[in-house]
């Protein structure tokens, strides 16, 4: 790379003199720029080397890569004359001057709180599903699996217990996510979540009905009546008693002496909250949660499939803007009270959504003649047709607009025949193709319908509109950027590589890099991948082959067999600069599988509320004709952790 060349082409994209700050970190510039309106977003996107850009919290960024990023800066700073600045100081440079949107501060605080919790609620839901397979009737004739074949009634009820508990406890999983996220000790929150869920209690779903017909049990508090209410399967109340001890923990803390603070601190913010649960927040916060469910429902009812129609039309807008970070609360709302609100309208309009763009996506791949598109529009289709749209919307459908738009309508028309025929989802799980696992089992026919609607309409129209237009477009020389055939070097390094194997570097647990809760690695942008959960803090050479990037929180290396390897512990640890890290190598040193290149504070991560997440990336991804993370849920450092197999092409097949 021609790091000179590269910052002047970026300059000159961006508008002259138009970074007013600027900083990087293993992968990215990150800059604040004086009038963003001033990009030429055609001409950034041109840059070969340029992977890809966003904004966020008033941040320009671009993804240059390991290895280059830092000297792509420091080209561009004496370029321009840019001020230079830390991560931290470029975050106050963003947001000088700017108010912060309530609105958008308060859908991060949702996001932050409920996106660790997820996975339980997915797989509480998805077993929920199984069990309404098993004991629905109707679906696969008059009468349900259980009563033909009673042998798997008890396998029914296990299955029925496992799939109840994340919602029947689920304060316990919002208030320890919650009070974590308000800066609180988060097993006081979980502890509160247990009051709240007390078997002793009147069953949270029971509570209308005992007040109703006068079987309410009251404590007499000071000459108050209390009830004896339980809030199973709640959210709001949670979230507001979360915040209430946080913020009692904190208040303490600073207020107690050291020597009393460990003792009576937990105890003091505990018995404080309890009362101001049971006495205030929790009747009032259900009074609030019951209209907010009450209004979701009217809204469906009254909308129909009208409403349907689009939201379903605005919802992959939505994903764009962020807003869909607060979706998983209010579905959450809806799907702990599946009895009044029937299920959730939320599920079903994104499938339909994230169906649409991934079959509009997958309409460029038949249609480009560039190969660098046509990779990346297969693997982007096929992410986004089983839920994850970041790399179709933002990689594909966006640059080009008329898929983006022919993904709304088609959405928009699938979703309204969902409202029509109140197809609902029951539980949470991938909102994709196959979606049909999470839905009510009676409108299981219906949604596989609706999902073929929405796929052939995108396809189809993308398809049609796409030859026509890119065909003109290309006669006129405008639109290289799809069109125009890139020529491979049969010499340069994609043709070289071997087939070869990554070790993991640290000991954990494996999960997809697309669960990683960074749009940049999640969408794949850097390459494909792994991530590791890591159980220790030691960071080993993944494979033979040279050091190319050291940062304390980063490395990057060249193996031997041609793979170009970034290890990236923790999301947005550039921000500690270096603290809790310790780094043993420097750039160019040689190292040998096995060798120990770092160490980590894992508490430290944990204790500042930092996600301690490792990322494993094969940046030259496209050198290779497949990246595949070897299956498996636990890792010792050393273990198979990614395999790749060669190709000659330079593309990923």
């Amino acid at each position: 790379m021609n790091h000179k060349q590269v910052a002047k082409e970026i300059n000159e994209a961006l508008g002259e003199n138009n970074i007013q700050a600027a900083a990087h970190c293993a992968t990215r510039l990150r800059l604040v720029l004086k009038d963003e309106t001033q990009v030429n977003q055609e001409k950034l996107d041109a840059i070969e080397d340029v992977k890809g850009t966003f904004q966020t919290n008033g941040q320009f960024q671009i993804i240059i890569g390991p290895g280059d990023v830092d000297n792509v800066y420091a080209e561009l700073t004496a370029l321009t004359g840019a001020k230079e600045a830390s991560t931290d100081d470029l975050k106050a440079v963003a947001l000088e001057g700017k108010k912060v949107n309530p609105i958008m501060a308060f859908i991060k605080v949702l996001s932050d709180i409920f996106v660790p919790i997820v996975p339980a609620l997915v797989a509480g839901g998805l077993l929920m599903a199984l069990n309404n397979v098993l004991t629905a009737q109707n679906l696969f004739g008059p009468t349900s699996i259980v009563e033909n074949i009673p042998a798997v009634k008890d396998l029914a009820d296990i299955i029925n217990l496992m799939a109840s508990a994340p919602f029947a406890f689920l304060p316990i999983l919002v208030g320890f996510s919650a009070t974590k996220r308000f800066g609180g000790n988060p097993y006081l929150g979980a502890t509160m979540g247990m009051i709240m869920v007390m078997p002793s209690l009147i069953n949270g779903y029971g509570v209308a009905n005992a007040i109703t017909d006068g079987s309410m049990p009251y404590w007499n508090i000071l000459g108050m009546d209390v009830a004896q209410a339980g809030y199973q399967g709640s959210v709001l109340p949670v979230l507001a008693v979360s915040w209430i001890v946080a913020t009692l923990e904190k208040f303490f803390h600073k207020r107690i002496s050291k020597a009393f603070d460990f003792t009576f601190t937990p105890m003091l913010a505990i018995i404080i909250t309890g009362f101001l649960t049971f006495i205030l927040v929790g009747p009032a916060m259900r009074i609030v949660s019951d209209g907010l469910t009450n209004g979701l429902v009217w809204l469906y009812d009254t909308t129909g499939f009208l409403g349907m129609g689009i939201f379903g039309l605005f919802y992959s807008p939505i994903v764009i803007t962020g807003l869909h970070q607060s979706f998983p609360a209010i579905e959450t709302t809806l799907l702990a009270d599946v009895a009044k609100t029937g299920g959730s309208f939320i599920f079903p309009i994104a499938s339909m959504a994230n169906i649409a763009q991934g079959a509009a996506c997958l309409a460029i791949f038949f249609i480009t003649k560039n190969d660098k598109q046509k990779s990346l529009a297969s693997s982007a289709s096929i992410s986004a047709l089983l839920g994850i749209t970041e790399p179709a919307i933002f990689g594909v459908n966006l640059k080009l607009k008329f898929p983006f738009i022919c993904g709304m309508i088609a959405a928009g028309i699938a979703s309204a025949f969902i409202g029509l025929f109140h197809v609902l989802s029951v539980a949470m799980g991938p909102a994709s193709v196959i979606g049909f696992i999470s839905i009510s089992a009676n409108s299981i026919p219906m949604f596989i319908v609706c999902s073929i609607i929405s796929f052939v309409l995108a396809f189809a129209m993308t398809y049609i509109y796409g030859k026509k237009v890119m065909a003109v477009e290309t006669a006129t020389g405008t639109y290289n950027v799809v069109a125009e055939e890139i020529n491979e070097d049969p010499t340069s390094e994609a043709g070289v590589v071997r087939d070869e194997m990554i070790y993991a570097p640290v000991a954990g647990e494996v999960e997809s890099l697309k669960q990683v809760n960074d749009k940049i690695f999640s969408a794949e942008l850097m390459g494909k991948g792994a991530a590791v959960k890591p159980s220790e803090g030691i960071v080993y050479a993944p494979a033979d082959g040279v050091i190319t990037v050291t940062l304390a929180h980063a490395y990057g290396m060249k193996t031997d067999k041609g793979s170009e390897v970034l290890i990236h512990v923790g999301l947005d640890t550039v921000e500690l600069k270096g603290e809790g890290f310790t780094t043993a190598v420097t750039n160019g040193q040689r190292v040998k599988k096995g060798d120990q290149i770092g160490t980590f504070d894992l508490a430290l991560l944990a204790n500042k509320g930092y996600d301690s997440t490792v990322m494993v990336i094969i940046t030259n991804t496209l050198s290779y004709a497949n990246v595949e993370r070897i299956t498996g849920k636990e890792v010792k450092a050393g273990d198979q952790l990614i395999a790749l197999t060669q190709t000659n092409s330079g593309a990923m097949l």
